[in-house]
């Protein structure tokens, strides 16, 4: 097997970007570092891939940071934590100029102006943008959801972490749970609606008889919805973000209520605040930082060494638990919300 940057980087100790510099005659003030690298390569036998040197011929170092909008974007929670995931991989080597697809018009990307495309994905609106990518051959990279293109996709598996989120409150004896959903349109919101209510079946209840609401990812729209919801009285709440979360801790206070005494509160992605504020929520941790970085890694290891991995990536989602679930088990309560619940989704699914 050829010997490639990654084993000269391992045996050297450095970072593989920091070789590839060196290989190149890059950034080489340090002459002693570059002068040890290039021994360890020769003595390990490496051989520049022709593939990558005709890269390297036509740089740009310019990265695209595509979203599937900027402008309605669900929360600029996930525009920071993506940008500096992003950044703390790249560094300085490459800029990063971020754009919105839904502004994209057809046909007008420039191969030219980008070595490479990271694309955070939302919605299946994005197919066509990305087929665009692919047929000026910008090596592109698709994270945040599971698509089925021809380049690398590195994403989690939101519908198993939302069903674990529920799992924990059925596990703690809640049954009377109302859930705040995302918007209908996003991938991330079917795929945790189908998550929670297949974890209500795997326990023999159904999830038609809980109230949901659809906000819209953001703190007002949590706020609006459990002020909604808490007129059934349920016993929790299960929030589709951290942040529509922090909204429904607000209506909880204001209706003279408690979070977990009287109301538990579950939320998802971790957000900065979860486990800093006066608040400390229960969460499933989906590091969006993390996954841009693997993302990123990913374009890298193309950019810098011409090889290409089209292989999808699934990083683990984990339940933080805090302090905002209360254990009713064995406490008696009410097994039916009270006729005439809101469901803002008709899917069935």
């Amino acid at each position: 097997m050829a010997v490639t940057i990654k084993d000269v980087a391992k045996e050297a100790g450095v970072s593989y970007s920091t070789v590839s510099r060196a290989l190149n005659g890059i950034g080489t003030e340090n002459k002693e570092k570059q002068k040890r690298i290039m021994e360890i390569a020769e003595r390990m036998g490496y051989t520049r891939n022709a593939a990558a040197v005709n890269l390297k011929l036509a740089k740009s170092y310019v990265i695209g940071l595509y979203f599937s909008t900027i402008s309605r974007m669900s929360s600029p929670f996930v525009l920071h934590e993506v940008l500096t995931g992003v950044y703390s991989i790249v560094g300085s080597q490459y800029n990063v100029v971020v754009k919105g697809i839904d502004m994209h018009e057809a046909g007008t990307i420039n191969p030219s102006y980008f070595d490479g495309i990271i694309v955070l994905s939302q919605t299946d609106d994005d197919l066509l943008f990305m087929e665009e990518v692919l047929q000026k051959k910008i090596p592109m990279v698709v994270i945040c959801r599971k698509v089925d293109v021809d380049a690398p996709n590195v994403t989690t598996d939101e519908e198993q972490a939302m069903e674990r989120a529920m799992d924990y409150l059925l596990e703690n004896g809640h049954r009377n749970i109302g859930v705040i959903e995302g918007q209908p349109s996003l991938d991330s919101t079917r795929l945790r609606h189908r998550g929670w209510r297949q974890s209500m079946r795997r326990h023999g209840l159904d999830p038609d008889k809980l109230p949901v609401i659809c906000g819209n990812y953001r703190y007002e729209s949590g706020y609006q919805a459990a002020k909604q919801l808490l007129n059934y009285e349920p016993t929790a709440l299960l929030c589709f973000n951290d942040e529509m979360a922090f909204g429904a801790r607000v209506a909880v206070t204001e209706r003279g209520l408690s979070v977990p005494e009287d109301v538990s509160l579950v939320g998802f992605d971790n957000w900065d605040l979860s486990g800093y504020s006066s608040m400390k929520l229960t969460t499933v941790e989906r590091s969006m930082s993390e996954i841009a970085k693997e993302g990123t890694r990913v374009l890298l290891k193309r950019l810098e060494e011409g090889v290409q991995d089209n292989r999808r990536i699934y990083l683990e989602n984990k339940l933080i638990i805090r302090e905002t679930v209360k254990d009713i088990r064995g406490k008696t309560i009410k097994e039916e919300i009270p006729k005439g619940i809101p469901d803002a989704r008709k899917t069935g699914q």
